[in-house]
């Protein structure tokens, strides 16, 4: 079965249930898989410029976060053909970062947002880390996303249901934010619960922290 560009969605389908881990060579793809997967995603589009510049910048957000982040502090999931990548990064690995990180990031940081739209971002990133619960260990999905062309075929809830069958087997508990409503359910099915829920600003999107207990 093949998706609308192409995809053969069985293979990410399949490759969904066993995911492997990126390594340096397939960086690049698995960010344009979240690019593209994040064009439409509430709170994207309102800390994100404005501009003709907007879809470059947020391929270049992807490509650094993971490079710079992602790939060090975590573990980047996805399916041995791509199509579609998951975030996790342990508890023990967040909190604040060495002044060298935050650095390097600022420029790239600007670049997505454009100096209009950066206090935005400061503001969901602090609204973000004062809700973020640190009285348990847990592994934190910082990013799920599905290429727009493997949609639709229950990739992402495949990757899910990989990482809460470990997760459960290691006793761990798990943390995510989603700003997009229909990602609910999908969530909730897979043993997450709204346990906050605030918008960084006036007129932000509402984002829903939800928590899940290992079964």
């Amino acid at each position: 079965m093949k998706g609308p560009g192409g995809m053969d969605l069985e293979a990410i389908r399949r490759g969904a249930e066993t995911p492997v881990r990126a390594t340096l060579e397939t960086l690049d793809s698995a960010a344009n898989d979240l690019a593209e997967a994040f064009v439409d995603d509430p709170l994207f589009d309102w800390f994100m410029r404005a501009d003709a510049r907007r879809t470059a910048a947020r391929h270049r957000f992807f490509r650094v976060v993971l490079r710079e982040a992602a790939f060090q502090d975590g573990v980047i999931e996805r399916p041995a053909g791509g199509g579609a990548a998951a975030i996790w990064i342990p508890s023990e690995g967040l909190g604040p970062q060495p002044l060298h990180r935050e650095i390097r990031a600022l420029p790239m940081l600007l670049n997505a947002s454009g100096l209009g739209r950066f206090g935005r971002l400061l503001q969901l990133r602090e609204a973000m880390d004062k809700r973020h619960p640190t009285d348990r260990p847990h592994d934190y999905l910082w990013f799920l996303g599905v290429h727009p062309d493997a949609q639709g075929a229950g990739v992402g809830s495949r990757l899910l249901a990989s990482k809460t069958a470990r997760l459960d087997a290691a006793g761990r508990a798990g943390f995510l934010e989603t700003a997009t409503p229909r990602n609910l359910p999908l969530y909730g099915r897979h043993g997450f619960k709204i346990i906050t829920e605030f918008r960084p600003a006036e007129g932000a999107p509402l984002i829903w922290g939800m928590w899940r207990d290992p079964e």
